[in-house]
């Protein structure tokens, strides 16, 4: 860890430099030795790398879109080379290629945060020896020495020696303690954060090569992460739990207002959408619009949850246009009205049976 640390070394001074003026503001608060002071300044350079990683996190989920859009071109990849795996991952592999879209494009937040991860592994880590780094002076390096969260020194680690525990000022069994809780709840936070993605907002119509990966990664990465949680200083463990709690509540907006089509969180998002044009008999909100406009554009290539939404505003007398307000049926309203006035509706032939149609018709007398 230290020497992938190492390679990030340059950005240590600005990571250094931001926790430095965090803490000065909540030192003069909660005093400048607090483990609230140290720990709520890695939380808030959290908070900041992911609010300047919004717009990468806007492109992501353009990507994801790009992806979701090709996903009837992938069934039939898929259906058409069935009983050949490798011509399909070529076929796919050329799709990708020919739109441009990239399936790992998911994995772009946590590409451009690593860099921030290990510089700050670096701090403390220079932090617990006492050494000072970046525009960290020996005088704050003593002070976050000492700064402990629930008993444990930010800069302590699940593995540490209880020599190097008690220097720290400290007992071995707060940091396993308090590590152990926070190394859970990190792993927990990122099991649950794939598995709200994999079961409510993939379209399970479609089995990808991608889609296993993902659902690989969701029993992995809690492991991975449990496995390094150990050697993770408490403030590394601080800053990645902050950002699993980040991108899960993240994920939960997307899902909530975003829906991928044809997944069971579109299904739940056009019921609760039908039950408020219901209500207002409009589609209220830009981004609800939008949704509805998506819809209306692909015509006869819309999914079955899609097609049941434009076949419940049918029958309430409303039909979607393409800037994604709807307006009053016509068709639906004539029928409606026929049904209420108690009109005759159209009577369909009765089916003759076998032994009438072998019967020749008797013909008309003539008078």
């Amino acid at each position: 860890m230290d020497t992938i640390a190492s390679l990030f070394s340059f950005i240590t001074t600005p990571v250094s430099w931001i926790v430095v003026q965090f803490h000065s503001l909540y030192g003069a608060i909660f005093g400048p030795d607090s483990g609230w002071a140290w720990g709520l300044s890695i939380v808030s350079l959290v908070v900041l790398i992911r609010i300047c990683l919004i717009p990468l996190f806007v492109k992501q989920i353009k990507a994801t879109r790009g992806m979701q859009a090709l996903q009837p071109k992938m069934k039939a990849i898929q259906e058409r080379y069935k009983n050949d795996k490798q011509r399909q991952s070529e076929e796919m592999m050329k799709l990708y290629k020919e739109t441009g879209t990239n399936p790992l494009s998911s994995c772009l937040p946590i590409l451009a945060q690593s860099p921030f991860f290990f510089a700050l592994y670096s701090v403390l880590a220079h932090i617990a020896d006492g050494k000072t780094i970046g525009v960290l002076d020996q005088q704050l390096v003593d002070s976050a020495r000492e700064a402990k969260i629930v008993g444990a020194p930010i800069a302590a680690k699940f593995m540490d020696s209880p020599e190097k525990v008690a220097a720290l000022g400290a007992s071995l069994t707060d940091v396993r303690i308090v590590t152990a809780v926070m190394i859970i709840l990190m792993s927990l936070s990122q099991f649950y954060t794939q598995r709200q993605l994999m079961q409510k907002n993939v379209d399970l119509t479609v089995k990808t090569p991608f889609m296993q990966q993902q659902k690989m990664l969701m029993y992995i990465f809690p492991v991975i992460f449990a496995v390094m949680g150990i050697n993770f200083p408490v403030g590394v463990l601080v800053y990645w739990l902050t950002t699993n709690v980040w991108t899960m509540g993240q994920q939960m907006y997307v899902i909530n207002q975003n829906p991928t089509p044809g997944s069971k969180a579109q299904d739940q998002y056009l019921t609760r959408l039908l039950k408020s044009v219901s209500s207002h008999g409009q589609v209220r909100g830009r981004g609800k619009k939008k949704i509805v406009a998506a819809i209306v554009a692909k015509g006869p290539d819309r999914n079955d949850i899609e097609r049941k939404f434009v076949a419940s505003l049918t029958k309430q007398g409303l039909a979607a246009q393409a800037d994604g307000s709807v307006i009053k049926s016509s068709v639906a309203t004539a029928d409606a009205d026929a049904a209420s006035s108690g009109a005759p509706k159209r009577q369909q032939p009765k089916r003759q049976t076998k032994a009438q149609r072998q019967t020749p018709s008797k013909p008309s007398s003539k008078k």
